[in-house]
């Protein structure tokens, strides 16, 4: 398959510049999962343009529900108070809906003591690049992305924010909170907080991660799946129990339970066809290479031809639960028995 296009983030290190070095510009576009970055950026913003105290008079927010560009020209029109600039952020309004020519006509002519920034937080960013709105939000502004991390500046990042708790962390065990918790900051920087409050020494251990963080379901399903490798069914059986005991909706737990099978099986194969991490990594659109090595790992005390019959089989179970032939708890239980019964035949 061809090799997935990196995100361009020539745009995020450019405001990262603009902020450091006093020059932000007039208009941006902020849209992106990684809304930790977005707030802490926006925040340093607002901080380096309006003066303390004066923000009341010198910020103007503006939601989506109440947008319309009338509104938005009288916010252009405000004259900055005792500051030399003034700041509208207007969040969840898509800029290619409504009157597009309307606010490219306010867009192309914002005063220089403006800053605007449109923020796209629970509706999704789509660009219309035939408008003439487009053409003057690529010559005007900056539309910046604000992506999931790589593991490498997450792992610096977590390290950090141990340090500042006065605790320290392993790269490898920040990989390892990483897998469990997910590559979202936001809920990174929640789980980390809790763990250096748990932790009773300086180095934060695994066991420390494991007693307090909350693992993501895939994190979970992995653990699941784990246990039937090493032919500990009461482990698996006991993980399946606990996200039954959570109200899980059993589709939703077979949903990920297959798709930890179908990357399962994919390296599997990879290990036949002497292919490694990389290759898997750019398979399943993976930033972090630690769950590739983890699966790579795993995949090593599987057959080839269980994790073919296991997908098959999940596959099937998938098809009776969602045709309301059975109760998903037992199906997925009956499953999960299958498939130790099967890995130790």
């Amino acid at each position: 398959m061809p090799p997935k296009a990196k995100p361009n983030n020539a745009a995020y290190q450019k405001l990262k510049q603009d902020i450091k070095e006093g020059t932000i510009g007039t208009l941006y576009v902020f849209h992106g999962e990684e809304t930790y970055l977005r707030d802490h950026y926006l925040k340093q913003m607002k901080e380096k343009l309006l003066p303390a105290g004066m923000e009341e008079f010198n910020l103007h927010t503006l939601s989506g529900k109440d947008f319309d560009v009338k509104t938005l020209a009288q916010m252009v029109d405000c004259l900055p108070m005792m500051s030399a600039r003034t700041m509208i952020v207007v969040s969840d309004w898509d800029i290619y809906k409504g009157d597009r020519d309307a606010l490219a006509e306010v867009l192309s002519d914002l005063p220089d003591y403006l800053c605007l920034v449109f923020v796209y937080d629970l509706i999704a960013y789509k660009a219309d690049a035939r408008t003439k709105l487009a053409a003057v939000v690529k010559e005007k502004g900056s539309v910046v992305a604000f992506d999931r991390q790589s593991q490498g500046d997450l792992v610096s990042w977590i390290a950090r924010r141990f340090r500042a708790l006065d605790r320290d962390i392993s790269s490898e065990d920040a990989r390892y909170l990483i897998f469990l918790c997910g590559d979202l900051m936001t809920t990174l920087a929640s789980e980390i907080g809790k763990i250096g409050a748990y932790a009773r020494h300086h180095r934060v251990t695994r066991q420390d991660i494991d007693a307090v963080a909350t693992p993501q379901l895939d994190a979970v399903v992995f653990q699941m799946t784990d246990a039937i490798a090493a032919g500990n069914f009461d482990k698996a059986a006991e993980v399946l129990g606990d996200l039954f005991h959570m109200q899980e909706k059993p589709v939703a737990l077979l949903a990920a339970l297959g798709r930890q099978l179908r990357q399962l099986y994919t390296a599997r194969l990879a290990l036949e066809e002497k292919k490694g991490v990389p290759y898997l990594m750019e398979l399943w659109g993976m930033k972090s290479s630690y769950p590739a090595e983890r699966l790579m790992g795993a995949a090593r005390r599987f057959s080839l031809a269980w994790c073919r019959w296991a997908v098959i089989r999940c596959g099937q179970t998938d098809l009776a639960m969602k045709s309301g032939g059975g109760d998903g708890e037992d199906l997925l239980t009956a499953l999960l028995m299958e498939l130790a019964v099967k890995k130790g035949a």
